[in-house]
């Protein structure tokens, strides 16, 4: 009696199995190309100049040879002054590691996605993505010139802004002449758009 309990509980669990099995491939077939094309139309573009793509090449290339052979050396260094429990060179170095394989991945990411914008391209009616930008600050009553670029180009020393930052993003797709406001963590800033170039 207990045998044939557990043959009918298995054959019932079989035939639920068997059920959501085929529920998932009549799904899978009532997928169009439209709705795969959508999905793959989720993933996140990197848009970046020429230059700043083979900038993040080099640093790869760097980190992958230079970068992970100098950690291996350190790790080497640590594990031979012995016990690893209470050895805080061999955790620094390890926790190095883990930075260094994060970043590599980081560029391996931000590099499949990217896109490379040819320069020439860029239209000057509004600031789009590699816009050089003139801005008059009213708050301080200064111009200063900033670069749109990606996040992995952003450098503000040089002026070049991410247009995922707060002013980045209220300068993209403006016009010239355009007066706006920007909340950034000192304040508000009121903003106008001065001259766009390539």
């Amino acid at each position: 009696m207990e045998t044939e309990r557990k043959s009918w509980y298995f054959k019932a669990l079989h035939k639920e199995r068997c059920q959501l099995l085929l529920a998932g491939i009549y799904y899978l077939n009532t997928c169009t190309n439209k709705d795969l094309n959508q999905r793959k139309s989720t993933v996140d573009k990197n848009y970046l100049s020429r230059e700043g793509y083979e900038k993040l090449e080099e640093e790869l290339q760097d980190l992958k040879t230079r970068g992970r052979k100098e950690i291996a050396e350190e790790i080497a260094e640590a594990r031979a002054k012995g016990d690893l429990s209470e050895n805080a060179e061999y955790d620094a170095a390890k926790e190095a590691q883990g930075m260094l394989e994060k970043r590599i991945a980081e560029l391996e990411n931000a590099l499949a996605n990217a896109r490379i914008l040819d320069e020439e391209d860029i239209k000057t009616d509004k600031a789009y993505l590699l816009s050089t930008v003139t801005i008059h600050n009213h708050n301080v009553d200064k111009e200063v010139k900033y670069t749109l670029v990606s996040k992995d180009e952003a450098n503000f020393k040089k002026n070049k802004i991410s247009i995922e930052s707060p002013i980045g993003k209220a300068i993209l797709g403006r016009e010239i002449g355009e007066t706006f406001e920007v909340d950034v963590p000192a304040g508000k800033l009121k903003l106008e758009v001065k001259d766009i170039e390539r």
